[in-house]
C-alpha cells in the first residue's frame, strides 16, 4: 500500500506521516492513532450532524440525534473498516496480532476515525467533510426512521403518556451472579388488567429495556384483538 494513499477513499495524503500514524494501534509502536481517533470522533459528529441537519428539515432536535447515534455508532464504522478492508492494513503489536484485533469492532470503529482526523490536519476542514460524507452517504439514505430508533422504553413511555394512561413502573426483583457477571431479572408493570412482564440480563438497563419491548407487544396484540 503507498504510504500516502488508503485504497477505497479518496484522498491523497501529502504528510505520509499522518497516515502511518493513524494506521498504528498503541500495541505497535508510537506515535499512535489514538489522538487521531479523538479529533476524528469530534469532526465525524459534526459532518454528520450537518448532513442530518440538511436532509431531514424540520425534524426535531430528539430525531437527529437519534439518527446521528446510529449513522456514527462503532458497529457501523466497524462495517465501513471492514467493506473498506482497513484492518489488513493496521499496524497491531504482536499481541493483539495474535488475538484478532484487526477484526475487533471497536479497534476498526477508531480506525476510521483516526483517519479522518489524520485527513483533517494534512488537507483541512473541507477535505475531511468530503470524505466523512462519502464514507455515510449510502448508509445516510438508507437509515431507519427516528421513531423505529426509539429504545422501547421510550417507545412504551410516549405510548401510554399520548393516551393520558399512567406510566409504566420498572422493578428488579432478583439480582445475582458475581461482581463481574451480574444477572438482573426486572418486571415491568402497568396500570389496569395487564400482565407484568418479566426480562433477564447482564445490566439492569438491558433487562428493562428487554422487559419494556415485551410490554409493548403485548399491548399491541390486546389492540390488534380489539
Amino acid at each position: 500500500m503507498p504510504l500516502n494513499k488508503v485504497p477505497g477513499i479518496d484522498y491523497v495524503f501529502r504528510d505520509g506521516s499522518l497516515l502511518l500514524q493513524a494506521l498504528t494501534h498503541r500495541s505497535h509502536s508510537s506515535p499512535h492513532y489514538e489522538r487521531l481517533e479523538f479529533l476524528g470522533d469530534s469532526l465525524l459528529n459534526l459532518v454528520a450532524a450537518d448532513l442530518l441537519y440538511r436532509h431531514h428539515s424540520g425534524a426535531p432536535e430528539g430525531d437527529l440525534s437519534r439518527l446521528r447515534s446510529r449513522l456514527v455508532r462503532g458497529a457501523t464504522l466497524a462495517e465501513i473498516a471492514k467493506d473498506l478492508e482497513l484492518g489488513r492494513h493496521l499496524r497491531l503489536g504482536v499481541g493483539e496480532k495474535r488475538s484478532g484485533g484487526f477484526l475487533r469492532e471497536s479497534i476498526l470503529a477508531d480506525l476510521v476515525e483516526a483517519i479522518i482526523g489524520a485527513i483533517y490536519l494534512d488537507g483541512g476542514f473541507d477535505e475531511a467533510y468530503r470524505i466523512v460524507e462519502s464514507l455515510l452517504v449510502d448508509r445516510l439514505n438508507n437509515l431507519p426512521s427516528a421513531e423505529a430508533l426509539k429504545d422501547p422504553k421510550t417507545r412504551l413511555q410516549e405510548f401510554r403518556q399520548a393516551r393520558g394512561e399512567p406510566l409504566p413502573d420498572y422493578m428488579v426483583i432478583s439480582e445475582s451472579g458475581a461482581d463481574h457477571a451480574k444477572v438482573f431479572r426486572v418486571a415491568c408493570r402497568i396500570a389496569g388488567d395487564w400482565q407484568d412482564t418479566e426480562a433477564v440480563a447482564s445490566n439492569r438497563r438491558r433487562a428493562e429495556q428487554e422487559a419494556a419491548q415485551k410490554m409493548l407487544d403485548q399491548l399491541m396484540a390486546r389492540r390488534s384483538d380489539d
